[in-house]
């Protein structure tokens, strides 16, 4: 099992965002902040679950901001 996977069983909600960006995956908030894929946009934190999702994000803060 990938070590993202076993993170994942083992993560409480709290440790456990959605990616604003491809919602519905499921991203351990640790994971992505020692990956550096993560965005801090008017006062909030948003998690990506890839190095993909951090451009489009910076393109256009405020839509996936608002679908997060």
């Amino acid at each position: 099992m990938p070590a993202s996977a076993e993170n994942l069983l083992g993560a409480g909600s709290e440790d456990l965002a959605e990616c604003p960006v491809m919602t519905g995956s499921q991203v351990v908030k640790a994971d992505a902040e020692s990956a550096g894929l993560f965005r801090d946009y008017e006062g909030n934190r948003y998690w990506f679950c890839c190095a993909g999702c951090g451009p489009l994000f910076d393109a256009d803060p405020a839509k996936y901001a608002t679908a997060a």
